[in-house]
């Protein structure tokens, strides 16, 4: 398939900046695949439209604050007018560091940005000295390996301290202290994101109390969310794009909770598409089964793509010739997507992470 494929117009007011007041309100788009059709309706109906019987898997992996802003040793900042701190911190920064695996205690992976001028030997100066990085060696796409200093403390806290939240670019301002628990989800517990699941950012305690009054169970998973989720897709024909590798986990409970469901034929409903990504991952790898395993994936998910394990889907809205965009293509058809995501549009829904959501059944 080609790429303008799945291309469309977004105005640009529909680009949600900011989560709504409270989680559960976001308006959700009702997709049957069955019917072809779909319908209005708000998040917070959700455990009224799933059966009894159905497992919600989730992806537990907690959002930490990868971004680090800061200059190269021996320059300074220059100084600036009054305003808010995080946003003359943004103005003032010579460097930003995205940190996207931890290697090991003290090293880790980043991109680079502006990539082309930073080299090998290096030392990036993060908080006035707090934080040191130096550039142990350079890759692709500005990816450097870095190894960390702290003055005081471990690096862990420093980055904790120092970071700021890894916002997507679609947001166009600085990040804020709330962001901190808004750009997350209620249930984040294993740290490692660098960008959140955010189709689970709709649910509320309860709308879980919900469902466990409906015989409906979650399932947690952990997939480590990447910036190869998010790269651009870059080549003509979408099969030749190649997905980065990202970090997951299905626990013995989880394993067993989701191969009794499907031994029974009961639903499988993914939320999220790094939620989808782990399960077939594992069940492609083991004859349709999940098994209780740490590992990493690579899946591409495109149209032909035969699933095995998910049955329905909660989604965000996504971006135009975006990977998600593929996966939810091949789950539910592009024809019925396109014409949802028309749909969307005209009726003002709110796109991407803090936006609203789509359930396709």
């Amino acid at each position: 398939m080609l790429l303008e494929e799945f291309d469309y117009e977004l105005p640009k007011e529909l680009i949600a900046q900011r989560p709504l007041k409270e989680r559960g309100t976001s308006q959700m788009l009702v997709l049957d695949r069955a019917a072809q059709s779909f319908t209005d309706c708000v998040f917070r109906s959700l455990p009224e439209i799933l059966l009894p019987g159905d497992v919600l898997v989730v992806n537990n992996t907690r959002v930490f604050p990868a971004r680090l802003l800061g200059r190269r040793r021996g320059t300074t900042a220059q100084p600036i007018g009054k305003g808010n701190p995080a946003a003359r911190e943004y103005l003032t920064a010579e460097v930003e560091l995205l940190l996207t695996r931890n290697e090991s205690d003290d090293v880790w992976q980043g991109l680079v940005h502006p990539g082309r001028k930073i080299r090998t030997g290096e030392v990036l100066v993060f908080g006035g000295g707090e934080l040191e990085a130096e550039i142990l060696r350079r890759g692709e796409y500005g990816l450097r390996r870095v190894l960390f200093r702290a003055r005081e403390g471990s690096v862990a806290s420093a980055i904790d301290r120092l970071g700021h939240v890894p916002l997507p670019p679609y947001v166009s301002r600085p990040d804020e202290v709330a962001d901190r628990e808004t750009y997350q989800t209620v249930y984040a517990k294993v740290r490692g994101a660098v960008a959140a699941p955010t189709a689970g950012f709709h649910f509320t305690e309860r709308v879980f109390a919900a469902l466990r009054e409906r015989k409906i169970e979650v399932c947690e998973i952990t997939l480590h969310v990447g910036p190869g989720t998010f790269r651009p897709v870059q080549t003509e024909r979408v099969e030749d794009h190649k997905m980065e590798s990202e970090q997951f986990e299905i626990s013995d409970a989880a394993a067993a909770t989701l191969n009794n469901a499907l031994a029974e034929r009961r639903r499988v409903i993914a939320v999220g598409t790094t939620s989808v990504r782990t399960l077939e991952s594992v069940a492609q790898r083991n004859d349709g089964k999940i098994v209780p395993c740490r590992g990493e994936t690579e899946l591409f998910i495109v149209p032909g793509f035969r699933f095995q394990v998910v049955r329905g889907l909660l989604t965000n809205f996504h971006l135009p010739k975006s990977t998600l965009l593929m996966l939810v293509s091949a789950f539910a058809g592009r024809e019925l997507i396109f014409r949802a995501y028309r749909h969307a549009i005209d009726e003002r829904y709110r796109f991407y992470s803090y936006g609203d959501c789509m359930l396709i059944l």
